[in-house]
């Protein structure tokens, strides 16, 4: 391998199912995972279930305001608390098996003859309790008895990228509202995704809309590659948008020198954060097979440009042309990770040479597990 090379992983850790299944137990379920907007939670009894490496997670709004997540399990015989993805129930959450009975708090508070068991502890057969703390305005869980550093495990990305913690801060996210969800089911490895997103060297090759606001993407180097670096809009453009007309004023708390700047950062293992001026795009990965991946994406904009109906579709059709595009892009490759000719893997040109060091991190979660 020359100087200017450098390898990928291997084919083989985009299409085993034990890679996965390794990848499930001990990333996805050991680290904080973003699994919901709290916003979307706004009153006691909604709920969301979702999938969390080889778990369902129930995350529900409590009588007193807060949010709380438990195993999606029964405690009796294991039956699934809740089927659908998301509702709202009026006072508890009932097994459709026995009819156990579990407050929004996960404490068990009925089940058919439990009067007549006076030795069942109601705590200690609950629902089974997972991590969970806010930020960002979303649910962010982990299913590690000791979960790890939130500091090191996600605002480290952060600083990493933007250069301080700080610098996130202007942009407010968690006062900002949902202007456009839409969900994407990608037929391709997570860490093709990863992978895609944190590159630019294929910008030129298939984002003619993204490049014509934002040139410098063009020359093949990703914002992310340098720390505390914004790829600058054109000249001539106006917003983030897919014509690169005019779009909303900055976000108010937002410094100067942040206007007309796009910033990208990755939060390993699931997380996309894309800022601009005037609106926050938030991507959030669902691994949910060795070669299929549900992803959810936020578009985030000022109370006032959602609660007004304001039209938000110039600057969604830009992001949700790049989303397709580079999906598109992950699901050409992997079929090709199962051929001979990428058993070896392939290899990264200079300007992809930071995804060397996601491979490096991956490998060692997986090694340090065994």
């Amino acid at each position: 391998m020359t100087g200017s090379l450098i390898s990928t992983l291997e084919g083989r850790y985009y299409t085993d199912p034990g890679i996965f299944a390794q990848e499930q137990a001990s990333i996805f379920e050991k680290m904080w995972f973003c699994a919901v907007k709290s916003g979307d939670l706004a009153n006691p009894g909604d709920f969301r279930t979702v999938q969390v490496g080889r778990e369902s997670v129930l995350i529900a709004r409590d009588r007193h305001g807060g949010l709380n997540a438990f195993l999606n399990v029964c405690r009796h015989r294991g039956a699934r608390i809740c089927v659908d993805e998301a509702g709202s129930v009026k006072r508890a959450f009932q097994c459709p098996y026995h009819a156990w009975t579990y407050a929004l708090d996960g404490k068990l508070i009925a089940a058919p003859n439990l009067t007549s068991m006076p030795d069942v502890d109601r705590v200690e057969y609950g629902l089974t309790k997972v991590h969970l703390r806010e930020w960002l305005g979303y649910a962010w869980v982990c299913l590690a008895d000791e979960p790890p550093s939130f500091s090191d495990d996600v605002l480290h990305a952060v600083t990493e990228r933007l250069g301080s913690l700080e610098a996130i801060d202007g942009y407010e996210i968690d006062q900002l509202s949902v202007g456009k969800r839409i969900v994407y089911d990608v037929k391709a490895n997570w860490k093709l995704i990863i992978e895609n997103f944190m590159e630019c060297y294929h910008c030129a090759t298939i984002h003619p809309e993204l490049t014509e606001v934002l040139p410098e993407f063009a020359d093949g180097y990703a914002a992310q590659y340098y720390v505390g670096h914004g790829a600058e809009f054109g000249d001539e453009i106006k917003g983030f948008t897919v014509d690169g007309s005019e779009g909303f004023g900055k976000l108010a708390a937002l410094e100067e020198e942040r206007d007309r700047k796009y910033y990208a950062i990755t939060i390993k293992p699931q997380v996309f954060v894309n800022l601009v001026p005037d609106h926050v795009i938030l991507h959030r990965m669902y691994p949910v097979a060795v070669d299929r991946t549900i992803v959810e994406c936020d578009w985030l904009y000022a109370k006032e440009v959602v609660a007004t109906g304001r039209d938000v579709s110039r600057s969604v059709e830009l992001f949700h042309r790049v989303n397709e595009q580079d999906f598109e892009a992950c699901e050409r490759c992997q079929p090709a990770m199962s051929s001979r000719a990428y058993a070896r893997g392939g290899v990264l040109v200079p300007s992809e040479h930071h995804i060397g060091g996601f491979h490096e991190w991956l490998v060692q979660k997986l090694e340090s597990a065994d």
